[in-house]
């Protein structure tokens, strides 16, 4: 930043770079479901990646009217690139939570993760491996469930697994695919 240019100046001239991109890449100003993959150069990908894409872009759709605006789009792009912590936490949880009941049961999880490891194509260990691993690590009373309590304690206590979660499930390549126009390696 240049003398005279406030954090807030900069803030505001990369959200006028990032409408023009939003806008070029979606002229209506609100992306569709379909849109969405063919931004993310998703085409034939199986019904579980399908499902995780499906589920992100719900989750980015905070009012949930089946569109993400750029309002949207902004607002996620500050909490899963700029976002602190605990946000990037229960962020990750609700995406986790495919059904929306409050907790993540294995089934949830494991397909989540081999969605991803749809998407991504290529990890350290099998969906079942990481599944049941993240069980260990945070479903202290062995209920089969990890609740959001659990979920941010078992994270914020054990640095490895912050990062492993962070690694796995970060979404910042989508944002970046969107901003930049171009499919990159997700």
């Amino acid at each position: 930043m240049g003398a005279g240019v406030s954090a807030d100046d900069f803030a505001a001239i990369e959200n006028i770079q990032l409408y023009k991109k939003f806008m070029k890449q979606c002229p209506s100003g609100q992306l569709t479901l379909h849109e969405f993959k063919k931004i993310l150069g998703l085409r034939d990908i199986s019904p579980e990646a399908n499902k995780y894409v499906e589920q992100v872009f719900h989750i980015f759709d905070m009012n949930q009217d089946g569109f993400i605006d750029f309002l949207e789009f902004i607002a996620a792009i500050n909490l899963v690139i700029r976002g602190k912590i605990d946000q990037k936490l229960k962020w990750y949880f609700k995406l986790y939570d495919a059904d929306g009941n409050g907790c993540i049961d294995k089934k949830e999880l494991l397909s989540i993760f081999m969605a991803i490891q749809a998407i991504n194509g290529h990890t350290n260990m099998s969906a079942e491996e990481f599944t049941n691993m993240i069980f260990e690590k945070i479903d202290v009373n062995n209920d089969g469930e990890l609740t959001l309590e659990e979920f941010i304690s078992a994270a914020e206590r054990d640095k490895d697994l912050m990062e492993l979660i962070t690694k796995s499930f970060d979404l910042s390549n989508v944002l970046k695919v969107i901003q930049s126009g171009r499919r990159h390696s997700i």
